[in-house]
């Protein structure tokens, strides 16, 4: 009886008030029903967690991006004796902790030292599989390394090749390695 009366009232009104409730009861259940799978199946406080991991990110790279485009650009050192730019201490551990690139250069440079090295390096189409560029902060140096394998053209071998990288190469738009010190 009691929804009798409801439903006689909702027919009695006027079609757009209809169609408006229908809509805000469409709306309503489509906001619970999202609610509803979000604690089910939502990340919460991992999301957050990677979010703000990710902003931190971007400040950095931001930050590092903001200090490569005021180097000079050229050939960058950590010492003195050169007409390059010397880089202070500061300076240098930032320039390695924004530096990503180990051009062929300074790859061949430190082959000639691993003689394995540059010949698994020229057989196998000079590819490389790894580089990387790290801070050491005991040490307070920069060092870089590459690893290049013959599984490509059925060497069953790999090395890795590292040392402290002494010299960078500003461009403007980024800094890559220049010299590997490897011996």
């Amino acid at each position: 009886m009691l929804k009798e009366n409801y439903l006689n009232k909702i027919k009695e009104l006027p079609e757009p008030i209809r169609q408006l409730l229908g809509l805000v009861s469409i709306i309503i259940i489509v906001i619970l029903s999202f609610s509803v799978l979000n604690i089910i199946f939502g990340e919460g406080d991992d999301l957050v967690k990677r979010m703000k991991l990710e902003e931190e990110r971007i400040a950095k790279e931001k930050k590092l991006s903001e200090l490569i485009s005021k180097l000079p650009s050229g050939i960058l050192v950590t010492f003195d004796g050169t007409d390059h730019h010397r880089l202070t201490d500061d300076v240098y551990e930032q320039v390695c902790n924004a530096t990503k690139l180990i051009p062929q250069r300074a790859i061949m440079g430190a082959n000639f030292l691993n003689h394995r090295a540059h010949e698994i390096y020229t057989i196998n189409g000079n590819k490389i599989d790894d580089t990387f560029v790290e801070w050491d902060k005991e040490k307070g140096k920069c060092f870089a390394g590459f690893t290049v394998s013959g599984n490509n053209v059925g060497v069953d071998e790999s090395i890795s090749v590292s040392g402290e990288a002494l010299s960078f190469l500003s461009t403007g738009i980024d800094t890559r390695v220049y010299f590997i010190k490897n011996f």
